[in-house]
């Protein structure tokens, strides 16, 4: 059985990363059913792929239709996606604590110790949800900052309010949560926070009027008056996450790559500076696939850093009539 800790993940070099991706596109070409159909109806043969840069993505829709697993072995848990435009996708997780860990050490990688923070969490609509891939990260954040203050809070604000207003007695604070759920927050709650690192994950989708990031960011930063607003960018379907510090780029943790596809043609890649569309690899997704073609817009500003501009309309076409049963 092909294995990987969360220690190979975070040792990683980009010499490394090179051979563990191919090594792991072998595996899975080979173990992984909805793949290795994938690459026959798309006329790819994995003999004939001799570098990182020839490996095809698989469309993200098909975790919504199929049960994407490389290999024989029963999950503990699964994440599923809220499924705001239709059918929600599926992502089988063999063993949680692999997520937990690396989620952990991908966010002190960017911020710090957990346990430096008080974190507030607004994840209204997602809290109870015993499947979804956030909520489980954050109870583990939580759990791991060892702060009796931090915590879920729904719609009532009053109680975060008065945790914000408080003096942070030497720690730093996490707001995190959901866009919508953080402009509701702000326009109602209008305060002035110190020592305090707000942080948007996306979620305006079928909730509020569709703005952009920019327009989020401006009105959060007006209204809570800080500096810079942070993101977070993941989704059910991968294992690993990527932060913006407030500039606008996404970063990405050493077991991760982004690559920036050609609008009209899937196979081809972009040059930096272009905008198309996001694809993934994300080597702790090993048990599933870690070679994902996102509905994500983007542009590569350099090999580390990534814009994300929104979403491709009518983004559930492709994959899902192509392993049609």
């Amino acid at each position: 059985m092909f294995r990987i800790d969360s220690k190979t993940l975070q040792s990683l070099s980009s010499i490394t990363f090179e051979k563990l991706a191919f090594d792991i596109f072998k595996y899975q070409s080979k173990n992984n059913p909805v793949y290795a159909k994938y690459l026959k109806l798309v006329e790819i043969k994995p003999g004939n792929i001799t570098g990182l840069n020839q490996i095809p993505f698989l469309p993200i829709e098909l975790f919504k239709t199929n049960i994407v697993k490389t290999g024989n072995w029963k999950e503990e848990t699964i994440f599923q996606s809220t499924g705001t435009s239709g059918q929600p996708s599926i992502h089988y997780v063999r063993d949680l604590s692999f997520y937990q860990e690396l989620a952990a050490f991908n966010f002190q990688r960017f911020y710090g110790k957990l346990n430096d923070y008080d974190i507030y969490a607004l994840l209204p609509g997602y809290v109870g949800s015993t499947n979804n891939s956030l909520i489980a990260m954050i109870a583990h954040f939580i759990e791991k900052s060892g702060s009796l203050k931090s915590g879920f809070f729904l719609t009532s604000h009053g109680k975060l309010v008065r945790l914000l207003s408080s003096n942070s007695e030497g720690k730093k604070r996490l707001l995190i949560g959901v866009s919508h759920a953080l402009l509701d927050f702000a326009l109602r709650n209008p305060v002035k926070l110190k020592n305090t690192i707000i942080m948007e994950t996306g979620g305006m989708k079928g909730r509020k009027k569709e703005i952009t990031r920019k327009e989020l960011h401006d009105i959060l930063k007006s209204k809570l008056d800080v500096g810079k607003i942070h993101s977070e960018y993941g989704m059910a379907e991968l294992t690993s996450q990527g932060y913006s510090i407030g500039d606008g780029y996404f970063e990405f943790p050493n077991w991760m790559r982004i690559i920036i596809r050609d609008i009209t043609n899937p196979f081809q890649r972009v040059t930096n500076g272009k905008a198309g569309g996001i694809n993934v690899i994300d080597l702790s997704n090993y048990q599933t696939c870690s070679f994902i073609e996102t509905k994500d817009l983007g542009r590569m500003k350099n090999e580390k850093k990534v814009e994300i501009l929104g979403r491709f309309d009518n983004s559930d076409v492709r994959g899902c009539n192509l392993l049609v049963r």
